[in-house]
């Protein structure tokens, strides 16, 4: 099992493994802060958030996991979700409507 606080290492690098749960329980993120660089599946996409309709998903904790563990980072930090285009945490904390 992978848990928050773990450190996944490919090749040279290492990723931070942050526990993202909201649109599913045990939802991942990994995290690479020497480049600013966050896999954050389907938790935060250029614009909007995940779907919290699927079995367990909880909205109110998807909401909770992008401001205490995403929005944390430093607001360069490019974010390469599950699906469509990357963003970055600081144009996300400005522009996103599910999150202001």
């Amino acid at each position: 099992y992978i848990e928050e606080g773990e450190e996944l290492h490919l090749g040279n690098d290492a990723m931070k493994v942050l526990s993202v749960p909201g649109h599913s329980p045990g939802h991942l993120a990994f995290y690479h802060p020497e480049n600013k660089m966050l896999i954050s599946g389907d938790v935060l996409f250029l614009g909007s958030i995940g779907r919290t309709d699927l079995y367990k998903g909880d909205f109110e904790q998807l909401l909770d996991s992008i401001r205490t563990k995403i929005f944390t980072l430093d607001e360069e930090t490019v974010v390469h979700s599950g699906h469509g285009d990357m963003t970055t945490v600081g144009f996300e904390k400005q522009h996103n409507p599910f999150l202001k």
